[in-house]
């Protein structure tokens, strides 16, 4: 120590000293911090102590000045901080926090905390999350604090995004199981087995299945309404036969055609359809049209997708609309009609091919639908006109529009279908007439009717009729005449009838039994209201056809009452004919031997309804009356005879009354005018009903809608036998001696001569005695 290096050594450990007293004395005058690492604070002049969270190495405190203050992992193992369960610790610097471990989340709603009983994690359902964690059409599936896709069978992972997934497409990769006689169609995650075009599934299966099994669309079987004997028609359906055996699904097109075609020939060359009956025509109509809707739904189903429109050269049209079901409304028009409908109503409840919607319209078709009966909502028309309204006369004034559909439940539709029908003629309405919507409808005998129920009209324009249905069948627009019962008139004709017949049976027994005015014109006067009197009776009885079918009973009632109308208007004639002989030719014979009056009067209505039921025995009866059909001028056979003896008649009457007038004035050139006009006037009466010429108004009652005429008519010839009581019976003076007699006899009484003043024999007594005849008492 005491070498010559000594002293310096020795100055150079006090100078350090010194240096150390005087760093000593700045920390404690600074806290330390110099000498202090980082994260540490000063304890004394020579020892640090590391911050809460940090160590050193040598502890938490440390007096080497080389040292440092670490941060310590509290996290790490081994660990002392317990987060719990679902969570994870987060190591800080100089500290930590716990947080929910991915997957999970808070339910306080404090993301970081200190330890267990702090922790609230529960898992989170990421699944729920948007956007979707899983893309396309992958499934996610949720997992106790994490998830996993998948993709459902069909699909599989994309190379590119294990979460996406994409189809596989089955018919390329020859996955799938369709049949043979089906298409192979890719759908996304699966794949359907179509028919193909001009095929349809087979019974029991659908279109567009895994298992569908497909067999070729074949011609529908269809034949000869039963019972219907007719060679146009059983031609028709030999065509319709070889149609059906030529069939093959590439020409649905051209069948279609050729269908319509011989429909139009069958119709215009209708043949012996013509001589059908009502009731047959009318099973025909319904077969045909029923047939048709079947036929041509099954032939467009073998069509390609899209609209087709066919007119034939008889103007008949076919339109109809071919693809898949689409959403909205469809319209299909053609020149004859329009129909707009909802696709839905379209297609076929348990159907999954292509929907079809079709309407086929023909003029020709109401050949066959003449004096079709119209079923009728009585209870509103009675109202509406307010009297009772028996029927309908119906005139068509469109084409028949038959729709079809793929859907054949049309009963009732979700939805109303919507109709604008063309007219054919533009009538001018007149009272109790009305343009009407109606179908035809199938009634269980296979026969048919118009009605009206479910349809309804919403308007008209432009030459043409806008209706609304809830139900499809074959439409047509009808101009309904409605024949609305009179009340009154019809009180008026019964109360006629049953007077006319007590008097006519009051003049049979009064001619039958008065000796006096026994003769020749009694013997007209007798068989006049013998045939009255049936005609009348029958008349009252039978006239109605309550039914509304046109059987034996109302064919035989329409017979008898032609016959003894007739008859009474060849007995009429025959009075006429009387009467020309005792006014006209009083000097030249008396008439006809009753002999002939008998063959006269009995004989030619006979021959005239004998011609009439061999040329046309349908022409009796009538849907509401038994009387003479109106169809081929059939009423001729009453009216041309009826018209030729009132017209006659007339004439007669007016050479009478010319001649009566000059035998008045030469008998007694002073008589009074006054007794002269009261008899011309009563011989005129007695003339006008005795001989029918009030059937003039008959003959001119061409309007049935002038009620003037109709009462006056029904009036006048409903009280024809009375009239003829009165003017026959009880205005002639030994007719009325005979019925004191009677009325004598029955109270008991003696019956007496009534004392009479007789004429002087004056030539101009005879005279007047000669010109007035003894059975007429005028």
């Amino acid at each position: 120590m005491g070498g010559p290096h000594g002293g310096p050594f020795l100055l150079f450990h006090v100078l350090c000293f010194l240096l150390t007293l005087s760093e000593v004395g700045s920390q404690n005058s600074k806290a330390c911090a110099l000498r202090c690492p980082p994260n540490s604070s000063c304890v004394n002049g020579t020892a640090c102590r590391c911050a809460p969270g940090f160590i050193s190495f040598s502890g938490e405190i440390f007096t080497d000045p080389l040292e440092s203050c670490d941060d310590i992992n509290e996290c790490g193992p081994p660990s002392q901080v317990d987060c719990g369960s679902s969570a994870d610790c987060q190591n800080t610097e100089g500290g930590y926090y716990c947080t929910c471990s991915p997957g999970y989340e808070p339910v306080s709603g404090a993301m970081i905390f200190r330890n267990e009983s702090e922790n609230t994690c529960r898992d989170v359902d990421e699944c729920q999350h948007r956007p979707r964690v899983c893309k396309g059409r992958s499934v996610c599936i949720n997992t106790e604090g994490n998830y996993t896709c998948q993709c459902p069978p069909g699909l599989e992972f994309s190379p590119e995004d294990l979460r996406h997934c994409t189809d596989v497409d089955e018919c390329s990769s020859g996955q799938h199981q369709c049949h043979n006689s089906t298409v192979c169609v890719n759908t996304v995650s699966s794949y359907t087995c179509h028919c193909r075009q001009g095929w349809e599934p087979k019974p029991g299966l659908k279109d567009k299945q895994k298992d569908t099994i497909c067999k070729e669309i074949s011609f529908p079987a269809w034949t000869a309404p039963p019972g219907i004997k007719s060679r146009s028609l059983s031609a028709f359906f030999e065509r319709v036969q070889k149609m059906s055996r030529d069939f093959k699904p590439a020409m649905a097109k051209k069948s279609m055609q050729d269908l319509v075609g011989s429909v139009d020939d069958l119709l215009k060359n209708s043949g012996d359809l013509e001589s059908l009956d009502q009731s047959s025509k009318h099973v025909t109509v319904t077969h045909l049209l029923s047939g048709l809707e079947q036929i041509l739904r099954t032939l467009a189903k073998a069509m390609p997708k899209g609209s087709f429109t066919y007119r034939s050269l008889d103007n008949t049209e076919l339109s109809l609309v071919v693809q898949e079901q689409g959403k909205g409304n469809v319209t299909v028009g053609q020149s004859h009609a329009r129909m707009l409908l909802d696709w839905a109503v379209a297609a076929a409840a348990e159907e999954s091919g292509p929907t079809v919607v079709g309407i086929l319209s023909s003029q020709n078709m109401k050949k066959l639908l003449a004096n079709a009966s119209l079923k009728l909502d009585l209870e509103k028309l009675k109202e509406t006109y307010k009297s009772p309204v028996r029927g309908a006369k119906v005139t068509l004034l469109s084409a028949v529009s038959s729709v079809f559909l793929s859907n054949t439940n049309t009963e009732k539709l979700d939805s109303n279908v919507s109709f604008a029908f063309a007219l054919h003629e533009q009538p001018e309405l007149k009272p109790r007439q009305e343009l009407i919507c109606a179908f035809w409808k199938k009634d269980s005998n296979g026969n048919g009717s118009w009605a009206t129920t479910g349809c309804w009209k919403m308007g008209r324009g432009n030459g043409s009729i806008t209706c609304q249905c809830s139900h499809l069948s074959s439409f047509a627009i009808l101009m309904a005449h409605y024949d609305v019962e009179d009340l009154k008139l019809a009180l008026i004709t019964k109360v006629g009838l049953a007077l006319s017949l007590a008097c006519l049976l009051l003049c049979i027994l009064t001619f039958l039994l008065v000796r006096p005015i026994q003769g020749s014109r009694t013997t007209v006067h007798l068989h006049l209201c013998i045939c009255l009197f049936v005609g009348s009776a029958i008349f009252l009885a039978g006239i109605e056809n309550e039914g509304g079918e046109v059987g034996t009973r109302c064919r035989l009632v329409a017979v008898l009452l032609h016959y003894c109308f007739l008859a009474a208007f060849c007995w009429m004639s025959l009075e006429g004919v009387e009467l020309y002989f005792l006014v006209v030719r009083v000097f030249q014979g008396q008439g006809l031997r009753k002999l002939w009056l008998c063959l006269i009067g009995y004989g030619v209505p006979l021959i005239i309804v004998g011609i009439s039921a061999g040329a046309y025995s349908k022409g009796y009866g009538r849907e509401k009356f038994c009387w003479l059909n109106f169809e081929g001028g059939f009423l001729w056979s009453f009216v041309g005879p009826v018209t030729f003896i009132v017209l006659g008649n007339a004439i007669i009457f007016v050479i009478t009354v010319w001649k009566l007038t000059q035998k008045f004035s030469e008998i007694n050139p002073d008589i009074k005018k006054l007794k002269k006009a009261r008899v011309l006037t009563i011989t005129a009466i007695a003339q006008l009903f005795v001989l029918g010429c009030t059937w003039v108004f008959g003959l001119l009652l061409f309007d049935p809608e002038s009620w003037v005429l109709s009462y006056i008519f029904s009036i006048l010839n409903c009280l024809q036998g009375f009239f003829l009581f009165v003017l026959y019976c009880l205005l002639n003076k030994k007719v009325r001696e005979e019925y004191r007699k009677w009325a004598c006899m029955v109270a008991g009484n003696k019956y007496s001569e009534f004392a009479t003043t007789t004429s002087g024999s004056g030539s101009s007594h005879n005279q007047t005695q000669a010109l007035r005849p003894s059975e007429s008492g005028m």
